[in-house]
């Protein structure tokens, strides 16, 4: 008898990502790519790439879909649940930390905050109408100061006197991030103060009447970088765990949903 696999597909406007777990829910492969305004051939493109990942002793149990674009994902692959990205995220972030009572997730176009209590999510947050607390607004403002979004994280690490940027809209941000080049301040300290303004806006907003506890789990392509985990650890002056394989962990709750959902129904 095969043994089963199960797959979760997490479907963003900015990135598609994808997880294939185990029965005894290991993490065999994963795969994250740019949407690219292309959700249906990137979909397809991730079903190529990690159909050969499948063990030959195995066969597809179950699917899950998540993200914006998850009832388009769930019709184009046959998923067998269907769920929000609140839900997906935080099976996966109990999954992995049991204990965790906050997770912080920020992505290519929304940022949310989950708050976990006994493994039950109690409330939550989203942001999907202003770019200033997301993933498009680093990307953003990095190109403007001619830097890569992979070099953002390590200029930024460099700054010695963070120069304060508003944050709290794009428009503003950057009008005041030109001021403060004029004015002569360094590119790591105008790239951490945009780190710190982020977080600002993150916290003054998707995190608004939360109640913030650790353990805090940090979720999405963002906590790659480790500018915006410092600025976190400053701000709500404690540790910020980053899981291994974060950029993919809506993913990797909707593998789990559909396993749940196999052992559930068969």
């Amino acid at each position: 008898m095969q043994k089963k696999v199960f797959l979760g597909i997490d479907v963003g406007s900015v990135t598609t990502k994808c997880a294939l777990m185990s029965e005894d829910m290991e993490l065999i492969a994963h795969r994250y790519i740019p949407t690219s305004g292309k959700p249906i051939i990137q979909i397809q493109k991730l079903m190529r790439e990690i159909s050969s990942e499948i063990p030959a002793d195995c066969e597809i149990g179950g699917a899950g879909t998540t993200g914006s674009a998850r009832y388009l994902a769930g019709e184009i692959i046959g998923a067998d649940v269907i769920k929000n990205e609140i839900t997906a995220h935080a099976v996966a972030a109990t999954h992995f930390y049991p204990d965790v009572r906050t997770i912080l997730e920020i992505g290519g176009q929304d940022s949310k905050i989950i708050i976990i209590r006994d493994a039950v999510v109690t409330d939550f947050g989203m942001n999907t109408v202003c770019a200033a607390g997301t993933g498009s607004f680093l990307d953003h403002q990095a190109l403007r100061l001619g830097i890569s979004i992979n070099e953002f994280a390590s200029e930024a690490m460099k700054s010695k006197n963070p120069v304060r940027i508003a944050g709290r809209c794009t428009v503003f941000a950057e009008s005041d991030m030109i001021h403060k080049q004029q004015m002569g301040h360094s590119t790591p300290d105008i790239l951490y103060g945009l780190c710190q303004a982020l977080v600002r806006n993150y916290i003054n907003n998707v995190g608004l009447g939360k109640s913030i506890e650790k353990p805090i789990i940090f979720q999405g392509g963002v906590a790659f970088n480790q500018a915006i985990v410092r600025a976190f650890e400053e701000e709500l002056t404690t540790e910020i765990m980053v899981p291994e394989h974060h950029e993919v962990m809506g993913a990797i709750g909707a593998a789990i949903i559909a396993w749940e959902n196999y052992n559930t129904t068969g």
